[in-house]
C-alpha cells in the first residue's frame, strides 16, 4: 500500500492538470482553427453520435488509434467528415522520459499523413516539463509542436489561489494534500479564471502565433500533381487538378500484358512546400486519393476567395 500512495497523488493531481490543459487551452486553441475554417473539431468534451467513446482512426495497416483531437471538413454531430488535421496533448510534471512520450506522441501521428491525403497538419500541444532534445525530435518529424513551460502553467495556477507544485522530495501527505485542494476548487470558472490568468503570463500573441500557422497550414492548396507510371518511368506534371484527374481515367491502351497491372505513383505538391506521396497505387487508387485531394482543395480555394473579398471592402 505504502508503495502505491505517493505514485496515487501524483497521478491524481497530473490528472487534474492534464485535464484543465486539454479542456481549457488546447479546445479553446483547436475551436478557434475550427471556426476560423468553418471545420468540424472532434474531442473527448462533446459527444458524437457517429462514435462510441474514444476518437478512433484507422491506419494503412489497419490498427485503430485513438486520437485528442480531429479537424475535419464536413463533419457533423452524426457523420464523420474529411480529417485535416490530427493532435494529440499532454501536461508533463517531469522531464524523465521525455524522449520516449515524444517518440510515442509523434508515432501514433505520423500514420496519419500516409494514410489520408487530405491530412494537411500533425500537432502536439503541451505543457510541463519537455526537454530540448524532444522538441526537436517531434519537430523532425515535422509536427507542430505547441508548448508552454512548467514554471508559467504553475504560476498561473498559483496566481489564482490552486497551488500545483511541490518539491520532488515531496512526502505523499503533501502530494495528496494538494491534490484534494485542487479537486475541490477546481470549478468551472476557478478553470477559466487559470486559462485567462495564463494567456496574461505567457502573451496572447503566442497564442494568436499557434492558430495563425495552424490556419496557414490546413488551408494551404495544391500547386502541383505528379504522376508517375512504372511502366513509363517519368513523372508527368499537371498545374491543375482537372489535367491530372483526366489522365487517371484514360485507358491504357499498351501491348503487352503487363498493362493490366500498372501502378502509379501519386504527387501534391502544396503551396507551403509541403509533398504528399504514395507509390505503388492503381489508377482507381490513385483517382480515389486525386479526387479527395480536389474535394479539400475546391474548398479552401473558395475560402481563399472570400478572405480575398472581405479584404477589399
Amino acid at each position: 500500500m505504502s508503495t502505491q500512495k505517493p505514485s496515487s497523488s501524483g497521478h491524481k493531481l497530473g490528472q487534474l492538470v492534464g485535464d484543465w490543459f486539454e479542456e481549457q487551452v488546447a479546445v479553446t486553441l483547436l475551436e478557434a482553427v475550427a471556426k476560423e475554417l468553418c471545420l468540424y473539431l472532434d474531442h473527448r468534451f462533446k459527444t458524437r453520435k457517429c462514435r462510441m467513446g474514444k476518437i478512433i482512426w484507422s491506419d494503412l495497416e489497419g490498427n485503430d488509434v485513438d486520437y485528442d483531437f480531429v479537424l475535419e471538413l464536413g463533419g457533423t454531430e452524426s457523420k464523420r467528415g474529411v480529417p485535416l488535421a490530427f493532435f494529440e496533448t499532454f501536461w508533463r510534471r517531469g522531464a524523465r522520459h521525455s524522449k520516449d512520450k515524444a517518440r510515442d506522441d509523434s508515432g501514433k501521428l505520423i500514420p496519419m499523413r500516409d494514410t489520408y491525403p487530405t491530412v494537411r497538419i500533425l500537432g502536439i500541444i503541451s505543457a510541463g516539463d519537455f526537454t530540448q532534445p524532444a522538441q526537436e525530435l517531434v519537430r523532425s518529424r515535422a509536427i507542430d509542436l505547441f508548448y508552454i513551460p512548467k514554471a508559467k502553467i504553475c504560476k498561473a495556477w498559483e496566481d489564482c489561489k490552486v497551488p500545483i507544485d511541490y518539491a520532488d522530495s515531496a512526502s505523499e501527505s503533501v502530494k495528496r494534500s494538494i491534490a484534494d485542494n485542487v479537486e475541490n476548487k477546481l470549478t468551472n470558472a476557478k478553470k477559466k479564471q487559470i486559462h485567462e490568468r495564463l494567456i496574461s503570463i505567457v502573451g496572447k500573441s503566442v497564442f494568436d502565433s499557434f492558430l495563425q500557422r495552424i490556419v496557414a497550414g490546413i488551408a494551404a492548396v495544391p500547386v502541383e500533381f505528379r504522376v508517375t507510371s512504372v511502366l513509363i518511368g517519368k513523372p508527368i506534371v499537371f498545374n491543375n487538378h482537372e489535367e491530372a484527374e483526366k489522365f487517371l481515367q484514360e485507358k491504357y491502351t499498351h501491348s503487352s500484358a503487363e498493362s493490366m497491372m500498372q501502378m502509379f505513383r501519386y504527387e501534391v505538391v502544396f503551396s507551403d512546400g509541403n509533398i504528399f506521396q504514395r507509390a505503388d497505387l492503381s489508377s482507381n487508387d490513385a483517382l480515389s486519393f486525386h479526387r479527395a485531394v480536389g474535394t479539400v482543395a475546391g474548398y479552401f480555394k473558395i475560402y481563399h476567395a472570400n478572405k480575398s473579398i472581405q479584404a477589399k471592402r
